[in-house]
């Protein structure tokens, strides 16, 4: 039953909520939201930072235990190699001149630095015990002359005795004995006498070839002794200069390359830039077992005449490579107890020692003959400590300074 009390048309009141309630609903929501502001605040300014900072150190420090290194590429030696030896440079002719019969000098006719022709009178020597021989010599012979002549008549004759039977036949074989003997005798004077005139035509000394007087020894009234005696000596010394004979010693291991008809040039202090144009002529084919070299020849002309014999020169010497090898600077080699080796970076970043074996020494680099392809990437300037396994950071090398103007 409806309360007779309560209005139907009248709705009975809400509960009211008190201020000081609502107040400390507020108070809470904005405590927590301090508190998570705090918190965020202390977490991007404190925590953050720290933990970005720690970041930054393990990566510096990782960065700092990884090797930097600098790469090369092994380069693929030219058909030729250019090898730069002493050499020795000599006349293509070079001659003594001595006297073959005694006398005294009676002129001469060149001076050291001349130049002369082949057949040129040097010198003129005053020869009378040799010319007193040989007309001893021709007496000789004219009464050796004489003699056979009469053995040939009485030979003759005895022959058509022994034909009659007047002579016995001992008689003729004597006579024809004596004729032989004549005959001998007369050789001889002969071959004498052409001997004495041999050696007095050698009182007239003549240039045997073409060339330039580097050396005169005698004087006018000099006492010139007869060759081969112990007081024989050189009266000129002959050379001919228009093509020098360059005498270099090539190392064992570039004996098979240096073959005749390579090109070959010279340089001398005296020249400075200058290079002169030669081809190896020939060389011993032997290795020398002192030295351990071969002994080669290159011939170059001189014309002008601005090579002098005696001068030192390098030779640099166009060998041909057998093979097209590779080649490195010295500065990339580990010589480990195991034998030299390079170190090469792998795709993932890391050092590899790789055993190799070597050619021939250019000086500041070396000849590979084996152990590399020639696409690898080679450490320059290793470590010492440097071993397979060891991580590393390739870094490019710095261009070279460009020459000042």
């Amino acid at each position: 039953m409806q309360n007779p009390n309560i209005r139907p048309d009248v709705t009975p009141p809400s509960p009211r909520v008190t201020p000081t309630r609502h107040r400390r609903g507020s108070v809470r929501w904005v405590a927590l939201v301090l508190f998570v502001g705090t918190v965020a605040a202390a977490f991007f300014f404190g925590i953050q930072p720290r933990r970005e900072a720690f970041a930054a150190l393990e990566k510096e420090t990782a960065n700092r235990n990884v090797m930097t290194v600098s790469v090369i590429s092994a380069k693929a030696s030219g058909q030729s190699r250019e090898v730069v030896l002493p050499g020795n440079v000599q006349a293509f002719s070079d001659t003594s001149i001595g006297a073959r019969t005694g006398g005294y000098v009676k002129r001469w006719h060149a001076e050291i630095g001349q130049r002369v022709k082949a057949g040129d009178l040097l010198v003129e020597l005053d020869t009378p015990e040799v010319d007193d021989q040989l007309r001893q010599a021709i007496s000789e012979l004219e009464g050796a002359n004489a003699s056979y002549q009469l053995a040939v008549a009485t030979a003759t004759r005895w022959e058509d005795l022994a034909k009659t039977g007047i002579v016995t036949k001992q008689d003729l074989e004597e006579r024809r004995g004596q004729l032989a003997t004549r005959k001998a005798a007369l050789e001889g004077a002969r071959f004498n006498t052409d001997r004495l005139r041999k050696l007095q035509a050698f009182k007239r000394l003549y240039a045997p070839f073409a060339g330039v007087i580097t050396a005169r020894n005698v004087d006018v009234g000099t006492l010139v002794a007869v060759g081969g005696s112990s007081t024989s000596r050189e009266l000129y010394h002959l050379a001919a200069t228009h093509r020098m004979r360059v005498f270099v010693n090539v190392p064992q291991i570039y004996a098979h390359e240096a073959v005749p008809g390579i090109e070959a040039e010279l340089t001398l202090a005296e020249f400075p830039g200058k290079h002169f144009k030669g081809t190896l002529a020939r060389s011993s084919q032997a290795i020398d077992a002192s030295s351990r070299t071969l002994l080669a020849e290159v011939d170059v002309d001189n014309a002008a005449g601005e090579l002098l014999p005696g001068s030192y020169a390098e030779v640099h010497l166009k060998l041909a490579a057998a093979t097209h090898a590779l080649t490195l600077p010295v500065n990339a080699l580990l010589f480990r107890s195991e034998g030299v080796m390079v170190a090469v970076v792998t795709a993932d970043q890391h050092a590899k020692l790789v055993p190799i074996k070597l050619g021939r020494d250019f000086g500041t680099e070396l000849e590979i003959a084996a152990g590399l392809t020639g696409t690898e990437s080679i450490i320059l300037n290793p470590s010492d400590s440097l071993a397979t396994g060891t991580p590393v950071r390739v870094v490019k090398l710095a261009p070279p300074p460009e020459p000042k103007s």
